[in-house]
């Protein structure tokens, strides 16, 4: 028997408020594995778009700066 036949069977056991609330529940654990994923996703974007930078030649001097701010 596979897991989703296991958890499909005991969710028929509870009563329908019960499942309600399962089913609450299970919505709440796909946003969350959706955000953590997104989340991944972002994290290897930026690490892949900094990679190897700080090899990179500086093409500015702080000579270039024409105008201070103060």
């Amino acid at each position: 028997m596979t897991l989703d036949e296991k958890i499909h069977r005991y969710a028929q056991k509870l009563p329908y408020s019960y499942q309600e609330e399962l089913f609450d529940f299970v919505q709440y654990l796909l946003m969350k594995a959706e955000q953590e994923e997104k989340q991944d996703w972002a994290s290897l974007s930026l690490s892949s778009a900094m990679r190897e930078i700080e090899n990179e030649p500086e093409l500015y001097s702080l000579s270039d700066i024409r105008v201070v701010f103060a």
